[in-house]
């Protein structure tokens, strides 16, 4: 099921705008790197003006570099003409490294998706995720700041005053 995270398309349109912190989960960031996945293309462009700020942690640079290495996933880099060190330089030109974040009182079902949510918590970050034991916390980390979504949209001020309205009379 999408869950889609909703900024502003103009940067400063939301009264307040601060730069937010992103975590972007292996899969969502093959996406953004590689495959150039046009549902990418908002975080995209929210990165590149500033309005995100990717936060992740040396344990999740480790995790790509080691997905790259699967067959499937080198069989896909030659097909799009990337090599491995070229999806690492642009993840390191991109993020910004912090320590690994303490655990929180949530845990995931898989394991290996905790850090993820532990830094989200942590930064009061969104979550970009399509894993569904990530997704399944959305709630639970509302309280701690942490915002979960499958994508992001960027729209227009008037398309979030009707999104708004309609939420508002059901």
């Amino acid at each position: 099921m999408p869950v889609e995270f909703r900024l502003p398309a103009v940067p400063g349109e939301a009264e307040g705008e601060a730069v937010r912190p992103v975590v972007v989960d292996t899969n969502v960031a093959l996406d953004l790197l590689i495959f150039s996945d046009p549902r990418t293309a908002p975080l995209r462009q929210a990165l590149a003006e500033g309005r995100l700020e990717w936060i992740a942690t040396p344990v999740m640079r480790d995790e790509l570099e080691r997905v790259l290495a699967y067959p499937h996933i080198v069989a896909r880099m030659d097909f799009y003409r990337v090599s491995a060190a070229q999806v690492l330089a642009a993840f390191d030109a991109q993020v910004r490294l912090r320590e690994v974040a303490p655990r929180v009182a949530y845990v995931c079902k898989d394991a290996d998706d905790q850090k993820f949510i532990d830094l989200a918590a942590a930064h009061a970050a969104i979550l970009l995720s399509k894993d569904k034991a990530v997704l399944c916390m959305r709630k639970r980390l509302m309280p701690l700041g942490a915002d979960i979504a499958t994508a992001l949209v960027l729209e227009d001020a008037a398309s979030a005053a009707e999104a708004a309205a309609t939420a508002t009379a059901a």
